[in-house]
């Protein structure tokens, strides 16, 4: 029976698969039609046809994407209504009836020939129940079952009945299965995180279905899943919302660059390919900032007081002049009063326009007088000069090189570079505006101007770069001319939609969008990621204790609707300036609110990753140094006890009972790094990556901060107590790397630990 069973939901899964060939077949025969399309010299032909490949370029690249593990699960529904739209009514499947009984769960959803499904989307709401449904509540539901497949086949299936009752002699020999999710948990790590699609639970698919709007905090210790459930999320929310999403996009921030390409290929698995994933040093436009600042710079930048100081700083770059000046106009001297520049200055400053736009009006104010002078003055001479020569003088005027020097004086274009490059290098300038500051403090900021930007510099750039606005003189004309031409896109995608005979298929403003991209050969992702003023629809941030109030002020501008799902562990919090409670870490967003007023707390109380000794041992030493803790509980033992050795590092890594558990972690102070890295790659030639790198080796080298949020099958942490006295905040910094193992956990103390 076991037997039958198998093959039979083998026979099914084929035809699923036999299904997204076709497809994927179909839309490559789509794509090589548009692409003998013969449109001539047209633009706009061109245009519609380099667009509609770029669609089926997309829908290609997501089927392929979704061919591991298409299909994970199946529902069979207690009474199920003729018609109901059930999943596995497809003509000819293994004795698959048509009453609507079953429901196959996958990554995407499919349809036969006849539009009807046989493969619902994990994220419609008759998905729900595969991971809502228990006996006490079944939702409707009998039994529930896990497909697990290894490629294309189905290996093993497990069951679970909520209606014991009605299971037959039969049907209760076939059922078996010790637990996807145990399954999944105890297989080996590969450097990349994986989807739990599949796996999901109950209390993870609760918060990954809530509502779109507000501000949803997910609190969780470590291994509950709160990336896990993040990135699903993320998936959902552009399912379900797909229109309005569809064009600010959803943002993904992780702490570094090792935890972006830990993640990178969750979303693709799941059939999203368009969210943007940034760190919080990539969140600058032309900036990849890496370099961290010493702890008490970190903590003096991330201070709210600096968003403050940026807008003294640039207020101060306007000056009016003490006295007169003569200014040599082709030959002509023209004296420049004072009050002229003030009348001026005042005349930008009330547009209240960022300082760079407001400069166009102080520079046309000035012209304007000064050409008046100048008439004045030529007429003054003996010179006929009329209304119609204006033009001529303000031209001479704007190009004449005292008056240049004048206007710039009194008021410099900026960059938020050279802004904070002056910041930095001239100590006398800081001090006038930090009169209430120490010379200690002050001293934190210095550095010289070819200094390398930080993660702690790209909030500041930002900063300065609301207040200077855009340093050219585009502006609205432009503006207006995009929006004229965003509209004539999609009455141009409509109609090739029609003349393609595709309607259904691609969206009018999908296909807009693609014109867009088209024209300026970027994706979606990559024109955010290059925008500055762009603002998502929905923003995702992981590892959030971390952020410091001035990173999440940038983060505020990227989300002005307050759509964010915030996810972290304050007990993790290591960074010099994150905050000590969520209620002080979402301030920056919704205000110094309760919760349930301005935001909402949801908790992750399982652990998924860590085995019971491990997590109680982290547990211990967090509480005991005072962390707020959040407790949970672990599924699962490991056979390895926590061991603490006196030994070369290299002696312990080479011992193959560690190396044989898969990925090794290896976790140590920053002043280490890069010495235990040349060590152990000399001993351990080809095995030994370091940071990112080491995600793609057998052993990775990193400090506790790069760690944060990955997994490691083993973990050794060299000098624990050297991290609890050494490391601000030393006693996170120990609990985020005693967190990282699924198996197994090692000290090494008291060693020559580079050899």
């Amino acid at each position: 029976m076991v037997s039958s069973e198998l093959d039979r939901e083998r026979d099914y899964v084929a035809t699923l698969y036999a299904r997204l060939d076709e497809l994927r077949t179909d839309a490559q025969r789509q794509l090589e039609r548009v692409h003998r399309q013969d449109v001539g010299g047209n633009h706009q032909s061109r245009s519609e046809r380099d667009a509609f490949a770029r669609v089926f370029e997309d829908r290609i690249v997501q089927l392929n994407e979704v061919d591991e593990r298409l299909a994970f699960g199946r529902l069979e529904v207690a009474e199920p209504e003729r018609g109901d739209g059930g999943a596995g009514t497809v003509a000819g499947a293994a004795d698959t009836d048509d009453d609507g009984r079953f429901r196959y769960i996958g990554r995407i959803g499919l349809r036969d020939e006849n539009l009807r499904p046989i493969l619902l989307d994990w994220r419609v709401p008759q998905a729900g129940p595969f991971y809502q449904a228990t006996a006490a509540t079944p939702m409707g539901i009998r039994s529930r079952r896990h497909l697990l497949s290894r490629g294309r086949k189905i290996v093993k299936i497990e069951d679970e009945i909520f209606d014991g009752a009605s299971i037959t002699d039969d049907e209760a020999s076939a059922l078996q299965g010790e637990g996807a999710l145990m399954a999944s948990l105890s297989a080996e790590r590969t450097g990349r995180m994986h989807d739990i699609v599949a796996t999901i639970q109950a209390e993870q698919d609760r918060i990954i279905r809530s509502e779109l709007p507000g501000v949803l905090v997910v609190q969780g210790g470590p291994g509950t899943g709160k990336t896990a459930v993040a990135l699903h999320r993320a998936a959902y929310l552009l399912y379900s919302f797909r229109d309005r999403l569809r064009s600010s996009g959803v943002l993904v921030v992780g702490p570094s660059r090792a935890f972006l390409q830990y993640i990178e290929a969750v979303l693709p698995s799941l059939g999203e390919t368009g969210v943007v994933l940034a760190s919080v040093g990539q969140l600058y436009p032309g900036v990849d900032a890496t370099v961290e600042d010493a702890p008490e710079v970190a903590r003096v930048k991330g201070a709210t007081e600096m968003a403050s100081l940026i807008e003294r700083a640039i207020r101060s770059r306007q000056q009016v002049p003490n006295e007169a000046q003569v200014l040599d106009v082709n030959g002509e001297s023209l004296t420049l009063e004072p009050h002229v520049i003030a009348t001026a200055i005042t005349r930008a400053n009330e547009s209240r326009k960022p300082y760079n736009e407001a400069r166009v009006t102080f520079v046309k104010t000035a012209l304007n007088d000064m050409t008046r002078s100048l008439a004045a003055q030529l007429r003054s001479h003996g010179n006929t000069v009329d209304e119609d020569d204006y033009g001529m003088l303000r031209e001479d005027l704007r190009s004449a090189y005292d008056v240049r020097v004048a206007l710039n004086t009194a008021w410099i274009p900026l960059t938020p570079q050279k802004l904070l490059q002056d910041l930095y290098a001239r100590p006398q300038w800081l001090a006038g505006l930090t009169p209430n500051w120490s010379p200690e403090k002050r001293a934190l900021l210095r550095r010289g101007r070819d200094a390398p930007f930080t993660v702690s510099d790209v909030p500041l750039l930002d900063e300065a770069a609301e207040h200077l606005g855009e340093h050219n003189d585009r502006n609205a004309a432009v503006d207006r001319e995009a929006k004229k031409q965003r509209k004539r896109d999609v009455e141009n995608a409509e109609n090739a939609i029609r003349n393609m005979d595709v309607e259904g298929l691609v969206h009018a403003e999908d296909l807009a969008d693609t014109f867009a991209e088209q024209a300026s050969r970027a994706t979606t992702a990559e024109r955010a990621a290059a925008d500055r003023t762009w603002t998502y629809g929905h923003i995702v941030v992981d590892e959030a204790q971390e952020l410091s109030p001035m990173q999440w002020r940038l983060l505020r501008r990227r989300g002005p609707l307050r759509s964010f799902t915030i996810v972290g562990d304050i007990a993790q919090a290591s960074a010099a300036s994150s905050a000590r409670s969520w209620s002080e870490a979402v301030a920056p967003l919704v205000g110094r609110t309760k919760q349930g007023e301005g935001w909402r707390l949801e908790e992750l109380t399982v652990n998924y990753r860590t085995p019971t000794q491990i997590a109680e041992a982290a547990q211990e030493m967090a509480e005991r140094r005072g962390l707020p803790v959040t407790r949970s509980t672990s599924v699962r033992e490991s056979e390895w006890p926590i061991t603490t050795v006196r030994s070369t590092l290299e002696a312990v890594l080479a011992d193959r009972r560690i190396a044989s558990l898969g990925t090794t972690g290896v976790i140590v102070l920053p002043d280490l790094l890069q010495s235990t890295f040349d060590t152990l790659s000399a001993a351990l030639p080809g095995e030994v990556g370091l940071g990112a790198a080491g995600l793609t080796r057998q052993v990775a080298v990193m400090t506790p901060q790069e760690a944060k949020g990955l997994e490691f099958d083993s973990v050794v942490i060299v000098d624990p107590e050297r991290i609890l006295t050494d490391i601000p905040r030393g006693a996170s910094a120990l609990y985020v790397a005693m967190t990282r193992p699924t198996q197994r956990l090692t000290f090494v103390v008291e060693a020559d630990v580079v050899g």
